[in-house]
Order: structure tokens, then C-alpha cells, then sequence
């Protein structure tokens, strides 16, 4: 099947910093804005970019994530010549096949992408919030002749020695790359986004594990190995919002910022539609006794409380007395009456009883999946 552009979405990391909120499910499965799950904005941006076969690369905790994607039908894969595929680790004759890296990933899928027969292959990971058009991106990559090209935005310059800094010449050409350096010479991060030409990456994999000089890691050895042999390797500048949710703090501002109306990720821009599974809920319901201020409230949600400021995603039950402020309540989850809960993240189905006080104004308050506070069984 021959295919112009293929992308990879990473989506296997186990995303240790978010603590309980991935203990059983991979982090472009953890709920976000309501309606989504994070890696939909992945899926999103690839449909609205044209691009229109996508491979997902998993590995830790998947099951979340495969019953969410399915066929792919809630963000258009389900076309004739286009589809999504789950691509997970197995075993061979060869031995394991746990990724370790993840240039290692796209090695292990060798035999699916020659089977996709793709020009071009984007590699894309599953756990940031975005909007971007991969098309403009591979119209850049075309122009300069590019072998790879690496999508990079501008951070503030006192905290580009978090994140791998790409040093360019005055044509955007990537001259030096620096993994978290102690004295950045630009601000240049990398996205972890990345354009390369299938041929020449499916033979410097190939050559590298013949020889036993592994390539585990796009950003550790790629990119440097790229460099040093002189490809034409270009950044390409992105300026939008961007967001990676990888620790409790991110993500919890994250949602936070997706209140805002005018949000440049705003869910009411038809161009540019960022779909969710497509669920079955009846519309929301605010009693009389509701008070809702500056909120986003998704269907299914029950309202008899005051919530301000706070993401109530699907089926949430918020019952008479409750107090829901700066607050990220996740699908199912149920608070009840008089309970308080402040800058907080809610997990799905979790359970906060009566009167129970959730306070996270020193440091974002986390309750898990399931997780039931301030209930007490009676056992007479």
C-alpha cells in the first residue's frame, strides 16, 4: 500500500510523574478537557492535516487506550484508504520485542511501515495538547530538501535546560543539538516532533542494529548521528499553543487554560474539529439550586452545587451543598454533599462523600481512578 506521508504516534510511556493517574493507564489515555483523552489531539491534528494512516505505537498499560481508538472511526480513520493500526510489542524468532526507545519502536515496526510503503514518516507523540497542521510542516520539509526535520518551539530562555535545545544557522538549518544543556545557546526546544525521508531512516536503523551500534532514541542518538554525517537536517518553527502534560502541575493547568473561551485550541472551530470518542450521554442537568460560574459542563453531568472556575467532564454528579473551584473532575466521578474540593484533579468514577474537603492550595490535590474519600461503610 503506497502512502505519501505515515505517521507513528508514540504513545507507550508510562508518564511516572503523573503519579496515581497512570498507575493503570497509559498517559495519552488520561481524560483531559472534559471530552478527550490527550492523545486526541494527536489523532485530530493527523485527520485534519490530510494525513490519513496513522500507526500507534503502545506498550505500557494499552488496554484504555486500543478500546478508546477502536477502528478509528471517531476521528475519520474508518475510509477506504485510511485506517489506524495499534502496534503493540510481541515476540519472534528474534527474541523480545519490548521497545526501548523510541527510535528502538520504529525499528521493532519495520515490517508494518514497509508495508505502508510511505515516502515520509512523522513521528509523533501521544501525550501533548495542540493544535498543528503537519502539512505545512512537510511543505517546509519538501522545500528545503530535508532528510529530517524537526518541529521546534521558542521557550523562555530560563528554562530551555529542561528540554532538548536545537541550535540552528540563519536558514533554520540545525547546526548543533543539546540535550537539556546547563548554558542553552538558543531557546529552540524540541517538540519531539519529527519529518524524516523513510528510505534514508530505514537504512541508518538497519546499519546501526547489524552493527550492534544501537539507536534507542531519536533525541539522544538520531539526531546527533543525522548531524554528524552531515544530512540536511531543518527546524521547523512552531508558534502556536502547546502544551507537554507530563507532570500533576501541567495538566491541571492545562485544563485550567482550556476553560478560557477564547482559548487558541477553542473545541467550537469547525476548521480545525478536535474529536473525542464518539459516547452516548443525555444532556447535562442543573437544578435549581446550581450555581455554575466561568465552567466548561459536559454531558451527562448533574449539577445541584456551586462549581466555578472547574472541567466537569462526562456523567459528573456535583450534589447539594458541594464546592467545586479550580477543580479538573474527570468522567463518572461523583461529588457529594457539602464536600469542598479546591485546585484539584478528580479521577474517573472516583467518589468524594458527604462533607469530605479536598484542598489543594499549596500543591494540586490528586484523587485516583475509582478512589473513594470521606465515605465510610457502616458495617452494624
Amino acid at each position: 500500500m503506497k502512502t505519501e506521508v505515515l505517521a507513528m504516534i508514540l504513545a507507550g510511556g508510562k508518564g511516572s510523574r503523573l503519579g496515581k493517574l497512570t498507575q493503570t493507564i497509559a498517559k495519552p489515555a488520561v481524560p483531559f478537557g472534559g471530552r478527550y483523552r490527550i492523545i486526541d489531539f494527536t489523532l485530530s491534528n493527523c485527520i485534519n492535516s490530510g494525513i490519513n494512516n496513522v500507526g500507534v505505537v503502545t506498550q505500557y498499560q494499552p488496554l484504555a487506550l486500543n478500546n478508546h481508538i477502536g477502528n478509528g472511526s471517531s476521528w475519520g480513520f474508518d475510509g477506504l484508504n485510511s485506517g489506524v493500526t495499534i502496534l503493540q510489542p510481541y515476540s519472534s524468532n528474534d527474541g523480545s520485542k519490548w521497545f526501548e526507545g523510541t527510535a528502538h519502536a520504529i525499528y521493532q515496526n519495520l515490517e508494518y511501515i514497509d508495508q505502508m510503503d510511505p515516502q515520509y514518516v512523522l513521528i509523533l507523540s501521544g501525550d501533548h495538547i495542540y493544535k498543528m497542521d503537519y502539512e505545512a510542516m512537510l511543505e517546509d520539509h519538501k522545500k528545503n530538501n530535508a532528510s529530517l526535520t524537526v518541529a521546534v518551539i521558542e521557550v523562555p530562555m530560563e528554562e530551555a535546560s529542561r528540554f532538548g535545545i536545537m541550535n540552528t544557522d540563519e536558514n533554520d538549518r540545525i547546526i548543533e543539538f543539546e540535550e537539556k544543556p546547563e548554558q542553552p545557546k538558543s531557546n529552540l526546544a524540541s517538540m519531539g516532533i519529527y519529518i524524516f525521508n523513510w528510505g534514508r531512516l530505514r537504512s541508518v536503523l538497519l546499519n546501526s542494529y547489524q552493527k550492534d551500534d544501537q539507536m534507542l532514541d531519536f533525541g539522544k542518538h538520531v539526531i546527533p548521528a543525522y548531524l554528524e554525517s552531515g544530512e540536511n537536517v531543518f527546524a521547523y518553527r512552531f508558534n502556536g499553543y502547546w502544551k507537554d502534560v507530563g507532570t500533576i502541575d501541567s495538566l491541571w493547568e492545562a485544563n485550567m487554560e482550556f476553560i478560557d473561551p477564547s482559548h487558541s485550541l477553542d473545541i467550537r472551530d469547525k476548521a480545525w474539529r478536535i474529536s473525542a470518542k464518539n459516547t452516548v450521554s443525555p444532556p447535562h442537568f442543573l437544578t435549581e439550586t446550581a450555581n455554575v460560574k466561568e465552567s466548561l459542563v459536559v454531558d451527562g453531568c448533574y449539577v445541584a452545587g456551586s462549581v466555578e472556575h472547574t472541567i466537569l467532564s462526562n456523567d459528573v454528579q456535583v450534589k447539594e451543598g458541594a464546592k467545586v473551584k479550580d477543580s479538573f473532575i474527570m468522567p463518572g466521578a461523583t461529588i457529594g454533599r457539602n464536600a469542598v474540593i479546591n485546585r484539584a484533579i478528580v479521577g474517573e468514577n472516583a467518589i468524594i462523600g458527604d462533607n469530605a474537603v479536598i484542598d489543594g492550595e499549596k500543591e494540586i490535590a490528586v484523587v485516583g481512578y475509582s478512589e473513594v474519600i470521606g465515605v465510610t461503610v457502616d458495617e452494624s
